[in-house]
């Protein structure tokens, strides 16, 4: 089993409740959402890596590390890949090895525009476990608010 951890502060919700049907019916894989906390006085939030392990991709909105035989996407909002970049600062490096907690990604959910190129934004967090079985995955923290760090869930 290997833990995997809440790569930033927030509000957890089922994969069912993402507002993107690729995620919401689990068709990248399993696992639980992110409604990010959104500091009182604005400001970024640094999203970290969800476990220990290689990784295998970075963009601005998304990132993958690879650990012990197990895969996690973190893709930062939906539809964000339309905004090119732009309001996301990247600290890690695509083949770099990083630990569980490392900075990964700087942005600042509460900034995203409403819509990009005629698609709705939202500033949800799918925290996906690659190649798991649909429904496979069960999170204690769903409905609970997490800080980075804490307990998702478990990959088998």
């Amino acid at each position: 089993m290997t833990d995997i951890l809440s790569p930033c502060p927030g509000t957890v919700v089922a994969m069912a409740d993402v507002p993107d049907p690729v995620f919401a019916e689990e068709m990248v894989g399993p696992g639980v959402a992110i409604v990010p906390a959104v500091e009182p006085d604005g400001g970024t939030t640094t999203v970290v890596s969800p476990i220990a392990g290689k990784v295998l991709k970075v963009l601005p909105h998304a990132f993958v590390v690879m650990g012990d035989g197990v895969g996690v996407l973190v893709h930062l909002g939906i539809n964000t890949v339309r905004l090119e970049g732009e309001g996301f600062e990247v600290h890690a490096e695509q083949g770099a090895e990083v630990a569980a907690g490392d900075p990964m990604i700087t942005w600042d959910p509460a900034a995203l525009p409403a819509s990009a190129a005629g698609q709705d934004v939202s500033p949800v967090v799918p925290v996906v476990l690659m190649d798991g079985a649909k429904g496979s995955v069960t999170s204690d923290a769903t409905g609970g608010v997490v800080a980075a760090g804490d307990l998702l869930f478990a990959a088998p």
